[in-house]
């Protein structure tokens, strides 16, 4: 019988990984999937293990039901939110949000913004029913019994959450030489405030969405057009308020991104990611904002040296 250290070893070692990359998918929150985590912890401490058969599909089980039940209380929260609602970013260098190199699922470490906010649009069920099968590659079979539904009802769920995932989504394999040369086009861009300069990295039909959580400014609603963008983002580095800012490079939810921060104060401002057109290579078709201070503070504990 192992102690409770020991145990508490072999979670961290074995299960916490898959279970975080799982609960971070259902929730696209990193805060809540780790007290998820935990709680699943806790309540795995109180069970003996003799009497389990398989350890992974019981923690995981408990995790997606504990997902489930979080995102119950979540969806009036999300039909209240003010403006935008982005995912809490994923610094690249932090380790444990995505699945073991074993991996080999089509979206087994996907954790980009985009596909995060495709995820966001399906139901609670559709979402637990398509990672676990899309991405944790598990059978029907033991999808309806982890939620309670028949294997049938899961894979139509599956079905249709995997139909609308694509509709969303367009998954793209983008080269680091690719991605970094993009990137520092926007940088000079930014930092010379060309106006031109940042529109030609941008594709046609160009989105931005900044989330600012109600508590600080945000563009309210998503902005469509190169030209639009272009102008907005070059604007508000413009103000006289972003005179202190600069920029750090980071690759964020698997994407090229910046740190913005405030050379005065040495706060984080926001966080940038890029997503690279799939339609218009050599172009961004995609700029996220994520300007919330409650969703930077994970990024802030990553950057503290521990």
């Amino acid at each position: 019988m192992l102690t409770l250290p020991e145990r508490a070893l072999r979670y961290d070692r074995e299960h916490s990984r898959n279970l975080r990359a799982l609960a971070y998918r259902m929730l696209g929150s990193r805060s809540e999937a780790e007290d998820i985590v935990q709680e699943a912890w806790l309540r795995w401490a109180e069970v003996d293990e003799t009497l389990i058969q398989h350890a992974g599909a019981y923690l995981s089980r408990l995790v997606t039901n504990l997902c489930l039940d979080k995102l119950k209380s979540a969806s009036a929260r999300r039909e209240q939110y003010v403006g935008v609602w982005l995912p809490e970013p994923l610094l690249d260098q932090e380790l444990g949000w995505s699945l073991g190199p074993e991996e080999r699922a089509e979206f087994a470490h996907d954790v980009s913004v985009a596909f995060m906010l495709a995820l966001e649009r399906l139901s609670p069920l559709e979402r637990a029913a398509f990672l676990l099968h899309d991405v944790f590659d598990l059978d029907f079979e033991e999808i309806g019994k982890r939620l309670e539904r028949s294997p049938s009802a899961c894979r139509q769920l599956s079905s249709r959450a995997r139909n609308h995932v694509k509709a969303d989504y367009a998954r793209r394999e983008v080269k680091a030489e690719e991605s970094e040369r993009l990137f520092a086009a926007f940088n000079d861009a930014v930092r010379n405030l060309d106006l031109d300069a940042f529109a030609n990295i941008l594709s046609e039909d160009a989105i931005m969405l900044s989330d600012g959580g109600g508590k600080v400014n945000a563009v309210p609603y998503p902005l469509k057009g190169r030209e639009l963008v272009a102008k907005t983002f070059i604007g508000f580095a413009k103000l006289p308020t972003s005179r202190t800012w600069h920029i750090e490079p980071a690759r964020i939810n698997g994407l090229p991104g910046c740190l913005i921060l405030d050379s005065a104060t040495g706060h984080l401002v926001q966080t940038v990611t890029l997503s690279l057109s799939a339609n218009e290579p050599g172009r961004i078709d995609a700029i996220y904002i994520q300007r919330n201070p409650d969703k930077l503070q994970s990024v802030l504990a990553a950057l503290r040296p521990t």
